[in-house]
């Protein structure tokens, strides 16, 4: 019995068991089917979710969608997951929405976008031109969220997820779009670079607990950096506010621990002071700072930087750069600091105030990639022990321009394999360059102009080394041939070898460089014939071959790239260039120079300056201004022996700036399709054996400012349109068959272009207006005479009150009145140096030469200051430029010069122009550096 109560109990569970599992798993597999069913109802009810919310942010939000990227975002679609710029997961919820680049204008409401994608994780929107009106988000799902290159401004809109505790969200990028954060997305990042955003800082970014990367470059953020900004965020490893107009001392900043700082730039801004922040060194991990373009004027205290681990020691992976440039920095921390930073890769110390010798100890830094010492003050030799067989080194560039070096070109350098970039310019280097620099198997870049150097540009280049990009050896004492093997050079685009004393005649092997961009040859011994060859590079841009002894007639070849140049070759390069503004007693247009590294200074003893009683300088960054069809923008051919005529085809040229062929012996007609130069600015034909007439079409040209046709056997009217009669007589002297404006009028033999029509219609219409006025003062005058004594009467005590009340020539302005709207003459118009005066100026300090300025018989310049007119300074020039605004305000009509006239005399003050003559090529953020004139008793 116990054995069966033992067993009956353990067989009766099972059953149990068996039964309650069966009518649950009954029960589970009906409801199963419906849990799926739901699910999929769900799902199928978000995505539609979904999808209403992206047409409302088409249609409400994107004002502009020129790609047409949104074209297939419809309502009829099934699912959003095959529209444009959508990725969606496993279960069909959208998780990307990617919208780089697509030119979007509108306005980013990030609340309602991302309510109404409750799993968007990714946002990129990079590239487009969206403002801001709600960035707060209500959605923490998500990872990345990139703003970039868009028009966010301040002040940022009340709601912001900026004023948010955005912990969960790990990726914030608002980023231009070349920044490559080298960490894993999974890391916190907040950046808000090239926006709008203006003001202050004024906290800290506390409220993001796990912040890592911060960035808020390229904006316009003023004032001081709060003090304790890096020190409350001690979790930053990336840390970024270059490029904004921040003013603190940098010694005030406190870095906290910052045991995390990896990265940090505070570069372009105006931070100042001669203090370095102490707790900086507490910034173990750092590997990159840039501190460049401040005003920065302190000794770097070597123990600071030499606490600083990560410079020492090498890191798998690291990129140790330390940047300095454009400063005020002084001191030997290069010596005691530098040499021992081991793991250093990127060395910036241009613009500042170094001096002594390079360090040789700078060889200790193997891993040294780039070595940048331009526009200091060192002297010495260039370093010869920077690489050695025993001591290799991973150097590519080498920059020690803009110094005071001297000697020899070291042999040794070419020990330096890697090298690939060489700039010694600027220095006082003599001797040939070593052949072992020219065998450099990675060289692309030679660049040592203005040096003295000596010897010969050996046959090979570019076969026994590396295949050169760039060769600039300009202002030298090179002698020898141009080798033939430069046509082996087919990377090449900039060749500069001016003013040095190559002989012989151009390879016709340059024809092989179709990239060539700039072509430089000027002011040498060059002889033979222009190969024609070199129209068959499609590149180029700027040919100068001015001040040879080149013979045999224009190839028309030159011109066959027209139409076919394709911009961006030497897209931006810095430069100088060199304007010879003295007419003909200035050899050449011109001189293009590079100037990477240089100070604008050192330019004042490069010999081209002082080669022209005037010249200007202009630097800035080339910037092709066509987009597809450009054409030759400097072609200088002048002070040679080419014969013949001018081709036809140089009128197709549409492009074309400078066009000097001045000082040659070219004969004929000056071709009509000239007519098609419509960019033309300096047009120089002087001194040849031109015959005929000016073309007519000349007239057309409205960007003309500098015109020379002096010297040739021209004859005929000169074309009365356009620009051509307001240049002075000397352009066009010694023609002896010219006339008109502003030489000699013509005779009655003269053959008048269509172009006089407008005056002849002026001068009559002068005549019967004068004809008729005489007519009518001749019967009234006796009549009116006792009316008009008592009106004159009136008017004389009005005026005499007035003038009493005038100001003392030192005033800023004067004021003319006696009629309803009187002439306002702004003397702050004049202040501007008298040599940089333009027509433009004029006009305006005469409200266009109103009539509704005259002032009556009395000749307006007897109220004229007398001081004025005794003075032999630039008072008395600018006295001048107000007797001709005078002129022009003369009561009676006849007597007042036209407006061709008015031009002319203008142009006999001031000849040379304020207008740029390079804008196919043309300057970015163009600035005069430099403006000299020789004293004519020099």
């Amino acid at each position: 019995m116990k054995n069966q109560w033992r067993i009956s109990p353990q067989r009766q569970p099972p059953k149990a068991m068996i039964r309650i599992s069966g009518y649950v798993l009954l029960l589970l597999l009906l409801i199963m089917p419906l849990s799926s069913q739901a699910r999929e109802l769900s799902s199928q009810q978000s995505s539609n979710n979904e999808a209403v919310g992206l047409l409302a942010f088409k249609i409400s939000f994107v004002q502009s969608d020129p790609k047409n990227l949104l074209a297939n975002w419809s309502p009829n679609s099934a699912t959003p997951c095959s529209w444009s710029g959508i990725s969606c997961s496993v279960n069909s919820h959208v998780t990307t929405l990617n919208l780089t680049n697509a030119g979007l204008i509108g306005t980013l409401n990030l609340y309602n976008l991302t309510g109404a994608l409750p799993y968007l994780k990714h946002l990129y929107l990079q590239g487009n031109s969206f403002s801001a009106s709600d960035l707060s988000a209500s959605s923490c799902v998500l990872e990345s969220l990139d703003l970039s290159s868009n028009n966010i401004s301040d002040p940022l809109p009340r709601k912001s997820f900026l004023s948010l505790a955005i912990t969960s969200l790990m990726l914030i990028s608002l980023t231009i779009p070349f920044l490559v954060v080298p960490f894993d997305l999974n890391l916190n990042l907040l950046n808000f670079s090239d926006n709008k955003l203006a003001g202050k800082l004024a906290v800290t970014p506390l409220s993001c607990n796990s912040l890592s990367i911060l960035d808020l470059s390229q904006n316009l953020f003023s004032g001081e950096i709060p003090p304790s900004f890096v020190a409350d965020s001690p979790s930053l490893k990336y840390l970024d506010l270059s490029h904004n107009n921040f003013s603190a001392s940098f010694s005030s900043l406190d870095f906290g621990h910052c045991s995390n700082l990896t990265w940090l730039s505070l570069s372009q801004n105006r931070l100042s002071g001669i203090g370095f922040p102490v707790s900086l060194r507490n910034c173990v991990l750092l590997q990159t700072l840039n501190l460049s373009r401040n005003e920065l004027q302190f000794k770097i205290p070597g123990a600071l930087l030499g606490e600083l681990n990560e410079f020492k020691a090498a890191v798998s992976g690291s990129q140790s750069s330390l940047n300095l440039g454009n400063n005020l920095l002084s001191g030997d921390f290069l010596t005691t600091v530098v040499s021992n930073l081991q793991s250093l890769i990127y060395l910036y110390v241009p613009f500042n105030n170094i001096t002594g010798t390079v360090p040789l100890s700078l060889a200790n830094c193997t891993q040294l990639q780039v070595l940048d010492l331009s526009s200091n003050g060192f002297m010495g030799d260039v370093p010869s022990k920077l690489c050695s067989s025993s001591n290799p080194t991973a150097l590519q560039k080498l920059l020690l321009a803009d110094n005071y070096l001297s000697g020899k070109v070291p042999s040794e350098l070419g020990s330096c394999k890697n090298l690939r970039s060489i700039d010694l310019s600027f220095n006082n280097l003599i001797g040939p360059i070593p052949l072992e620099v020219w065998t450099l198997p990675n060289l692309l870049d030679l660049v040592m102009w203005a040096n003295n150097l000596t010897g010969e540009i050996p046959e090979g280049i570019c076969v026994n080394g590396g295949n050169l990009e760039t060769l600039i050896l300009n202002n030298n004492l090179i002698t020898g041939s141009i080798p033939q093997s430069i046509g082996n050079c087919t990377n090449m685009i900039w060749v500069s070898l001016s003013s040095n004393r190559l002989t012989g005649e151009i390879p016709a092997g340059i024809g092989n460089l179709v990239n060539l961009a700039v072509l430089q040859m000027g002011n040498n011994s060059l002889t033979g014939k222009i190969p024609p060859e070199i129209g068959n590079c499609r590149s180029l841009i700027w040919l100068d071959l001015n001040s040879n002894n080149l013979s045999g007639p224009l190839p028309p070849e030159l011109a066959d790239q027209a139409g076919l140049v394709v911009p961006g070759i030497v897209s931006g390069k810095e430069f100088a260039f060199v304007r010879n503004e003295g007419g003909t007693s200035c050899r050449g247009a011109g001189g293009l120079v590079e100037f990477q590294g240089i100070r604008a200074g050192r330019l004042e003893n490069l010999p081209m300056v002082h080669s022209c009683p005037t010249t200007r300088i202009y630097s800035g960054m080339t910037v092709y201004t066509f987009i597809t069809n450009g054409s030759m923008i400097f072609l200088d051919l002048a002070y040679n022996s080419l014969s013949g005529t001018i081709p036809q085809n140089f009128g197709s040229m549409s492009y074309l700036q400078v066009l000097n062929l001045g000082h040659n012996k070219l004969g004929g007609n000056i071709p009509d399709s000239f007519g098609g130069l419509k960019a033309i600015g300096v047009l120089d034909l002087s001194h040849n054996d031109l015959q005929g007439f000016l073309p007519g079409s000349l007239g057309t040209l409205s960007f003309l400012s500098d015109l020379d046709v002096s010297n040739n056997n021209l004859t005929g009217p000169i074309p009365s349109g356009g620009q051509l009669t307001t240049f002075p007589q000397s352009r066009y002297e010694n023609n002896s068959g010219l006339c008109g404006v502003p030489l000699l009028p013509c005779s009655s033999g003269g053959h008048p272009q269509s172009f006089t029509t407008r005056g002849k219609k002026q001068s009559v219409e002068e005549g019967v207006v004068i004809g008729i006025t005489f007519f009518v003062l001749c019967l009234f005058g006796l009549t009116l005479a006792l009316y008009r004594v008592k009106r004159y009467q009136r008017k004389e005590e009005q005026r005499e009150k007035y003038i009493d009340s005038l100001p003392t020539s030192g005033s800023s302005s004067w004021k003319l009145s006696g009629v309803p709207e009187p002439l306002s003459i702004n003397i702050a118009t004049f202040e501007k140096p008298l040599r940089k005066l333009t027509f433009a100026h004029l006009l305006e300090a005469t409200n266009g030469f109103s009539a509704d300025s005259l002032i009556g018989e009395k000749r307006s310049h007897g109220i004229l200051d007398p001081e004025l007119m005794t003075q032999k300074s630039g008072e008395a020039e600018l006295y001048q430029y107000l007797r001709i605004a005078f002129e022009c305000l003369e009561d009676r009509p006849f007597r007042r010069p036209t407006m061709i006239q008015v031009m002319a005399m203008f142009k006999e003050l001031q000849v040379d122009s304020e207008s740029d003559i390079l804008d196919g090529f043309s300057l970015k953020d163009a600035s005069i550096d430099e403006f000299r004139e020789k004293e004519s008793s020099s």
